[in-house]
């Protein structure tokens, strides 16, 4: 059963979704510019390494989408924070995403659902995406050659865009790369110059390229 807990209002919101481990903790971010009638969901990095829908990169990118229009749900997976359940090694954490993803679209039918993640939420969003029928993608940093299965993903034809740093000291970069120039439909990649995995201090400079990247992808004119 999919249900919300509390009043959604402006600036941002938290409640829960009733999810397949139990409760789903849930925030839900209102547009700061004219609205566009997009909802993205973004996915936070991995649980056991301390990821949480309040990891910084998850929550600059978040802003970068309200700035531009978008509604914005983050949420954390199971065993995180107050979400029940525990961790299922990326596959009850996909239940998790498809939970939320119901609640977006009955409480916003008429807007696309865009999904989005960092790190491990690259993964999970990255698997969910034809699935949920996204109608775009932001992959940051996604763990190329890490402990997660890329090659058997069925892949988006939709919109996707790839963000890396060059330095990041998770995630290989030339990985990344060889993966993507070796993809069908290669999606757009960005690489950040002398950005780590967490993009210390190129945290703004990520603001940046996630609203660029997105600009020409919503339905409505931008607004200046």
């Amino acid at each position: 059963m999919i249900e919300s807990v509390g009043q959604i209002a402006r600036d941002e919101s938290h409640f829960e979704i009733g999810g397949p481990a139990g409760v789903i903790e849930a925030a839900l971010g209102l547009p700061d510019a004219p609205a566009q009638p997009v909802l993205a969901i973004v996915c936070h990095p991995l649980p056991t390494g301390g990821g949480t829908m309040h990891n910084k990169v998850v929550t600059m990118t978040a802003r970068a989408l309200r700035e531009s229009g978008v509604t914005v749900l983050r949420f954390n997976f199971r065993g995180v924070g107050h979400s029940e359940g525990a961790f299922d090694e990326g596959r009850g954490e996909l239940d998790d995403l498809r939970a939320v993803a119901a609640w977006a679209r009955a409480q916003y039918p008429n807007h696309a659902l865009w999904l989005a993640g960092f790190s491990f939420g690259s993964w999970i969003a990255l698997r969910a995406c034809v699935e949920l029928q996204a109608s775009a993608l932001i992959t940051i940093a996604p763990p190329v050659g890490r402990d997660w299965d890329f090659a058997s993903v069925l892949l988006p034809t939709v919109p996707w865009l790839v963000i890396q740093g060059d330095v990041d000291e998770i995630v290989d970069a030339d990985a990344v790369r060889h993966w993507v120039a070796g993809l069908s439909k290669p999606p757009q990649l960005i690489e950040m110059e002398g950005a780590s995995h967490f993009f210390h201090r190129k945290l703004m400079d990520l603001r940046g390229v996630v609203k660029a990247g997105i600009r020409g992808w919503l339905p409505l004119p931008p607004s200046a």
